[in-house]
């Protein structure tokens, strides 16, 4: 059996309101699984009492959880062909190609950025609260590229995490989607897993218990027919936000079948790529901004439909 270990937090006036379950996610960077494990056991006590994930925060209470210990870590994978945008001594951020998943989700996988992350810093494999995760701060969906941040020390780790959760880190997307679409607009449509189809959010009903709040700011940065290049701001961080956000106002990503978009063989995945993330470094306290360079398959895609990336929209990594 692995060891547990104790985590305690008092909430603060500007988490009150939050689920106890987003607050415990977000604080400790656990899976919808794990979460659900946790609550099921009763190892989530408010102010010394089991707590159903539902329940509403109040400040000053006392929330504690007892979390066993993951022993697994990513196996270190050489082999991975790890693309390196801007390091640190307590940051990573790397460039994820499409087909590749984030972290491995079974004992002895590989291939995944985690893997990579742990071969190249060993010191990743402690930073973050799972160690398969490898110091990873946040995940991207398999067919998804771009730009991906880890850190090299838990502390770091932490900071980040806790960024995240603040709704202080700047994550912008580039999707190509079909349908009608204004120039600029804000969705804030509530998401939840899907209750027959567990991989994939729909739009959640008024009032619904697993309802998450989901707020995503797009702008068109081109058009061509009926496609459209669009960059798009998530302020949350759900599954498949932009995805299924896209969908949602009737403006699905091309490629992406799940959510009701066009085909696309000739690309073999959908067009939608992590071009930027933008925080304040958790040790210089210093802005920074780092890019994505959009792989070629996209670039060759929108050179096939006449489209271009706006001037300004530019390719620097890091500053």
């Amino acid at each position: 059996m692995n060891p547990s270990k104790l985590h305690t937090f008092t909430v603060d006036a500007d988490k009150a309101g939050q689920r106890v379950d987003l607050f415990v996610g977000e604080a400790l960077g656990l899976s919808r699984a794990r979460l659900k494990r946790l609550f099921d056991a009763g190892a989530v006590k408010v102010n010394h009492r089991a707590a159903k994930k539902g329940l509403t925060l109040v400040a000053g209470q006392q929330i504690s959880v007892v979390v066993e210990e993951e022993t697994r870590e990513a196996v270190p994978d050489e082999e991975f062909p790890l693309v390196v945008l801007h390091e640190d001594a307590a940051l990573v951020f790397v460039d994820k190609p499409a087909g590749r998943a984030s972290h491995p989700l079974q004992s002895g996988e590989t291939g995944t950025v985690a893997n990579a992350l742990v071969a190249r810093y060993p010191e990743c494999a402690q930073a973050s609260v799972d160690p398969r995760e490898g110091g990873l701060c946040h995940r991207l969906d398999v067919e998804t590229s771009g730009v991906v941040l880890a850190a090299r020390s838990r502390t770091a780790w932490e900071a980040v995490r806790a960024a995240f959760g603040e709704r202080a880190v700047d994550k912008r997307y580039l999707a190509l989607v079909t349908g009608p679409l204004v120039d600029e607009g804000d969705i804030e449509l509530p998401l939840r897993h899907h209750p027959r189809h567990p991989d994939r959010v729909e739009p959640a009903p008024h009032g619904a218990e697993d309802a998450r709040e989901a707020v995503s700011r797009f702008r068109v940065l081109g058009r061509a027919g009926e496609h459209s290049l669009v960059e798009v701001r998530i302020l949350t961080g759900v599954l498949h936000q932009v995805r299924a956000h896209m969908a949602g106002i009737g403006a699905p990503i091309v490629g992406d079948t799940l959510y009701g978009g066009r085909e696309a063989p000739e690309l073999g995945r959908f067009f939608l790529h992590a071009r930027a993330l933008g925080l304040t470094h958790p040790e210089t306290k210093k802005p920074m901004h780092v890019t994505s360079p959009l792989p070629q398959e996209l670039r060759a895609e929108l050179e096939r439909l006449g489209l271009q990336l706006p001037r300004g929209e530019g390719e620097s990594p890091a500053s």
